[in-house]
C-alpha cells in the first residue's frame, strides 16, 4: 500500500471520455506544463558563474601575475595556458550537470494519446494535466504519475525507478469514488499506480493522470539531483590549504627580505632582486600542476581498463573509497531474467519446455524471452497459434491454442502456480508437494510460474478452466555476475564495505547477496518499506553503526538511497555508488564517486556519474580502485620530492641573504632548477598498478610523523647547503664558486631523491636523474658559465665529495621512509 493524494482532481467531474475543454482550461491555469524542471535564466551564464568559483583557477591566475611582475614572462604565460584545461574541465562538469537534468526532462518529451471530449487525440506529453486519461500500449513510456483505470494484461518495467527486476502486473480500479473524496491522502495498492518514466512491457490500459512534471516521482528525483552540489575532494582541499599557507609565507618572507637587504646597505636593486628570486623559488605552482597532470594520466589508464572517467578528480578519490553502495539489478546481477530451474511433473523436460514455449505469445515479456532462449538451446520451436487468451490479473494465466500436425488441438497454459495447480488434475498430496516446491523457490528469490496443457479433438470454443494436465514448474532468477564474488573478496580484504541497496523483495535480495559473496556469513537484510523510520535523515545521523552493520537494504526508494549515501558521508566515509537507472541518479550525484553502467545504464545515470563502466563489469570497479590507489601513491612520491627539494631551496634563498651574505641564487639559477624539478615531478613517479599488493590508503596524503620526517630532511639539507656556502666564502672562495657548490649539491640531491623514492625501479626516474646530473656538470664546468650563469667550475674532489654526501643523505632518507611506513598515517 502507498499513500497518494487525489487533491489535483478536485472540482472535476468523473468522465470515462476524459476531460472536456472547460476543465482542460481550468487545469492548465492551475498546473504548469508537464516538465520535470523549469528552466530559468541563461544556462551559459550559470556555467560561467559556477566555473569561475574554482579557487584553483584564481590561484593559477594569481601565480601567473606574480611571475609576470617578477619578470618571468615565460613561466607566467605557461601558467595562464595551464588555466585553460582547468576552465574547460570545470565548465564541462557544470554543463554535464545541466545536461543530465535535460536528459531526464527529455525522456518524457514525446507525444501521447489521450481521451478528451470523449475523442482519442494525440498530444505532446508536456500538454498533460491532472485529470487527463492517457492510453498506454506495449512499448510506451508512462508520461506522468497516475492511477490505472483499465488494464488488459498490463505489465510495467519499473526497474528504472525502483530497481525491481521483475515485471510488475498492474491492476485497474474504479476512480469515481476518488473524484468525490474529500480526504487529502488515501492509501491505495501500489499495483494500481503508474509512475512517470516507467515502460509498458505487455498489454494495454488507461491511466488517469494525478501528478505531472516536478510533482511526479521522476520529477522529485531530478530536483534532488539539482540540489546536490559537486564537492571538492579531500586532496584538492589539502592542496588548496598548502598552497595558501606557502603563498602567505612566501609573500611575508619576500617583504622581510627586501627590507632587510635594503637596510644592510645593498641598495634597492639588490633588495628587489633578492625578493623576486625568493618569490620565484617559493611560490608553489608545481603542486596544482602536478595534481592536474597526474589526474590526466589516471584518466588515460582507467580508460584502458574500460572505466571511462567523466570527472578527473574521481581518479584520485576512488583510490580512497571506504564504502560502496551498489544496486542489485544490472550491477551485481546481469539485469536479465534467466530460466534457472525447471521441475517437470513426470520427468519429461521437453514437454514442460515445449508447453511453456507454446504458451509464450509476447516478444517483449522477459519471462517469455527467457523461456524461448532455453527452448531454442534444446532444439524446440514454437508452433503457430490459433487463438490467444492474454494474461489478465483476474485470471492470472495466459493460454495459447495451437494444433499438432494432423493431431488434436492443444491449449498451452502458463500462469501463477496457485491458479494452475488449482485447475489441474492432481491429488491432494501432489498439490501439497508442488506448493512446497513453489514456496522453496520463492524464498530463494525466484519468480515461479506453473505450466499445464489440455488436448481436445475439437477446436476450443473457450479457454479451458479445469481438468488440466499439469506439466511442472519453471523458476526464473536474475543471477549474480560470476566475477562479482572475486570483487567482493577484494573489498573484504582491503577494508572496503559493500552495501547492496535495491528495490527488490528482502528474500530475493538476501539470496542474491549470498550468491554474490557479499558476506561470508548470512547477510543482514533490512527492509526500508517495513522500517521506514530508520531511513529518515535525522534517525540515520543519530545511529552511526546502523548502516555499518547491515549488508542489504531492500525495498528502498530513491530518496531513501540518497539519505543513506549522505549519512555515510556525514560519518566520514568516502562513498562510491554504482547504478544504472533513474532511481540511482540522486545517489550517484551525491556520492564522492558515482559509477554508472555503460551498456545497461540509462542516459541520465551516465550523465550524472563520475565514472562509466564501459563493460558493465563489477570487477572493473576493483581495477579502478587499484589504479586510484596507485595514483595516490604516485602523487605522494611526487609531492614528497617537491617538498624535499623546495624546503632547502627556499630556506637557503631566504636565510642566507637575511644573514647578510651574498645572494645564493640568481633568477637564472631558479629557472634552471625549475627545469629540473618540473619534469622530474611530472614524469619520474608514474609507476603502473601491478595489482599484486593490496593496500588501504590513509585518509591523508601525509601523516603528522611523515610531515615531520620530510621537514627534518629538508632542513638538514638546507643546513648542509648553507654551511657549505658560508665555509666556501670564509676560505676565500668567490660568491660564484660558492654558488656552484650549492647548485651542484641541489641537482645531485634532486637526482638522488627521485631515484630513491622510486626504489631504482623507474627507468624514467633513472634517465631524468642521469640527464640532470650530466647537464648540471656540463653547465657548471663550462668555460662560459662564469659569464652567463655567474658560476665557477668545481674540482673533481668537490664533485666526488658532493656525490658521497648526497649518497649518505639519501640513505638516511630511505631509512626514515621505511620507519614512517610502519607508523599509521
Amino acid at each position: 500500500m502507498k499513500t497518494t493524494s487525489f487533491g489535483n482532481l478536485k472540482g472535476l467531474v468523473y468522465r470515462s471520455g476524459g476531460l472536456i475543454d472547460s476543465e482542460l482550461a481550468e487545469q492548465r491555469s492551475r498546473f504548469p506544463a508537464n516538465d520535470i524542471v523549469e528552466v530559468t535564466g541563461n544556462p551559459w551564464i550559470e556555467i560561467f558563474a559556477d566555473t569561475i568559483k574554482d579557487p584553483m583557477i584564481w590561484f593559477l591566475v594569481g601565480v601567473g601575475l606574480a611571475f609576470l611582475l617578477t619578470g618571468e614572462v615565460a613561466d607566467g604565460i605557461t601558467l595562464f595556458v595551464a588555466v585553460l584545461p582547468l576552465l574547460f574541465m570545470d565548465a564541462f562538469l557544470h554543463w554535464r550537470t545541466q545536461a543530465s537534468t535535460a536528459a531526464l526532462r527529455g525522456d518524457l518529451s514525446s507525444s501521447v494519446k489521450v481521451y478528451r471530449n470523449a475523442v482519442e487525440v494525440e498530444v505532446d506529453s508536456r500538454d498533460l494535466v491532472p485529470g487527463d486519461l492517457v492510453l498506454l500500449r506495449q512499448g510506451d513510456v508512462v508520461p506522468a504519475d497516475g492511477v490505472f483505470e483499465s488494464s488488459q494484461g498490463l505489465q510495467v518495467d519499473e526497474s528504472v525507478l525502483t530497481g525491481e527486476s521483475f515485471p510488475i502486473v498492474k491492476k485497474a480500479t474504479p476512480l469515481e469514488p476518488f473524484f468525490r473524496s474529500c480526504a487529502d491522502e488515501v492509501r491505495v495498492p501500489s499495483e494500481i499506480l503508474g509512475a512517470a518514466g516507467t515502460r509498458v512491457l505487455t498489454g494495454h490500459g488507461t491511466l488517469r493522470v494525478i501528478f505531472t512534471g516536478a510533482s511526479t516521482s521522476y520529477g522529485e528525483i531530478v530536483r534532488s539531483v539539482s540540489r546536490v552540489p559537486h564537492e571538492r575532494t579531500p586532496l584538492q582541499q589539502a592542496i588548496g590549504r598548502l598552497v595558501q599557507i606557502l603563498i602567505f609565507l612566501s609573500v611575508a618572507l619576500c617583504l622581510i627580505l627586501a627590507m632587510v637587504r635594503f637596510n644592510q646597505g645593498y641598495g634597492w636593486l639588490d633588495a628587489l632582486l633578492s625578493a623576486a628570486t625568493l618569490a620565484v623559488a617559493a611560490i608553489p605552482e608545481e603542486f596544482p600542476v602536478v595534481f592536474t597532470f597526474f589526474l590526466g594520466v589516471g584518466v588515460y589508464r582507467l580508460a584502458k581498463k574500460r572505466a571511462l572517467v567523466r570527472r578527473a578528480v574521481s581518479v584520485e578519490n576512488i583510490g580512497r573509497v571506504t564504502h560502496i553502495c551498489t544496486d542489485k539489478t544490472g550491477t551485481i546481477t546481469a539485469g536479465q531474467l534467466k530460466l534457472a530451474h525447471f521441475e517437470p511433473s513426470k520427468g519429461d523436460v521437453q514437454t514442460l519446455l515445449g508447453t511453456a514455449l507454446a504458451s509464450s505469445s509476447s516478444e517483449s515479456d522477459p519471462l517469455d524471452a527467457a523461456i524461448k532462449e532455453v527452448a531454442q538451446e534444446r532444439g524446440l520451436t514454437s508452433k503457430a497459434s490459433l487463438l490467444v487468451f492474454p494474461f489478465t490479473e483476474d485470471r492470472k494465466r495466459e493460454t495459447v491454442i495451437s494444433q499438432e500436425v494432423g493431431g488434436p488441438f492443444v491449449a498451452n497454459i502458463k500462469g501463477s502456480p496457485e491458479t494452475i495447480i488449482g485447475m489441474s488434475r492432481l491429488l491432494s498430496d501432489e498439490k501439497t508437494r508442488w506448493e512446497g516446491q513453489v514456496s522453496q523457490w520463492a524464498r530463494t528469490g525466484h519468480k515461479v510460474i506453473a505450466v499445464a496443457r489440455k488436448s481436445s479433438l475439437a477446436p476450443f470454443e473457450q479457454e479451458p478452466g479445469a481438468e488440466l494436465e499439469f506439466c511442472g514448474l519453471l523458476a526464473f532468477e536474475d543471477p549474480a555476475r560470476p566475477e562479482v564474488a572475486g570483487a567482493m573478496e577484494y573489498c573484504r580484504r582491503n577494508g572496503i564495505r559493500v552495501l547492496m541497496i535495491t528495490g527488490d523483495h528482502p528474500e530475493t535480495s538476501a539470496a542474491i547477496a549470498k550468491d554474490a559473496g557479499l558476506t561470508i556469513a548470512e547477510p543482514v537484510v533490512v527492509s526500508a518499506e517495513d522500517e521506514p523510520l530508520k531511513f529518515q535523515e535525522e534517525w540515520l545521523h543519530r545511529h552511526a553503526d546502523f548502516l555499518k552493520n547491515i549488508d542489504v537494504v531492500a525495498r528502498c526508494t530513491p530518496m531513501q538511497k540518497l539519505r543513506i549515501v549522505l549519512a555515510l558521508k556525514h560519518f566520514g566515509e568516502l562513498v562510491a555508488v554504482t547504478g544504472d537507472g533513474v532511481n540511482d541518479v540522486p545517489a550517484l550525484k551525491a556520492a564522492d564517486i558515482g559509477i554508472a553502467m555503460g551498456e545497461r545504464g540509462s542516459r541520465s545515470a551516465r550523465e550524472v556519474s563520475s565514472i562509466i563502466l564501459a563493460d558493465d563489469n563489477f570487477s572493473t570497479i576493483i581495477n579502478a580502485i587499484r589504479e586510484g590507489r596507485q595514483l595516490f601513491k604516485n602523487l605522494k612520491m611526487s609531492f614528497e620530492y617537491l617538498l624535499l627539494i623546495h624546503i632547502p631551496l627556499v630556506a637557503t634563498a631566504a636565510v642566507l641573504p637575511l644573514a647578510g651574505y651574498p645572494l645564493v641564487y640568481l633568477p637564472v639559477h631558479i629557472v634552471w632548477l625549475e627545469l629540473v624539478i618540473h619534469p622530474t615531478a611530472l614524469l619520474a613517479f608514474q609507476a603502473p598498478s601491478t595489482g599484486t599488493r593490496d593496500e588501504v590508503n590513509a585518509p591523508r596524503i601525509f601523516s603528522s610523523f611523515q610531515v615531520l620526517c620530510i621537514c627534518l630532511a629538508g632542513v638538514a639539507v638546507a643546513v648542509l647547503l648553507g654551511w657549505g656556502f658560508v665555509r666556501a666564502l670564509s676560505e676565500g672562495a668567490s660568491p660564484e664558486r660558492a654558488r656552484s657548490g650549492v647548485m651542484a649539491l641541489l641537482t645531485l640531491w634532486s637526482a638522488g631523491v627521485a631515484v630513491q623514492l622510486t626504489r631504482f625501479k623507474s627507468e624514467v626516474a633513472i634517465i631524468i636523474s642521469t640527464v640532470t646530473v650530466l647537464s648540471s656538470m656540463a653547465l657548471i664546468q663550462s668555460s662560459e658559465s662564469l659569464t652567463f650563469l655567474r658560476l665557477a667550475p668545481l674540482s673533481l674532489v668537490e664533485w666526488s665529495a658532493g656525490v658521497v654526501v648526497v649518497g649518505l643523505l639519501t640513505g638516511i632518507l630511505a631509512w626514515s621512509r621505511r620507519l614512517f611506513q610502519c607508523i599509521p598515517g
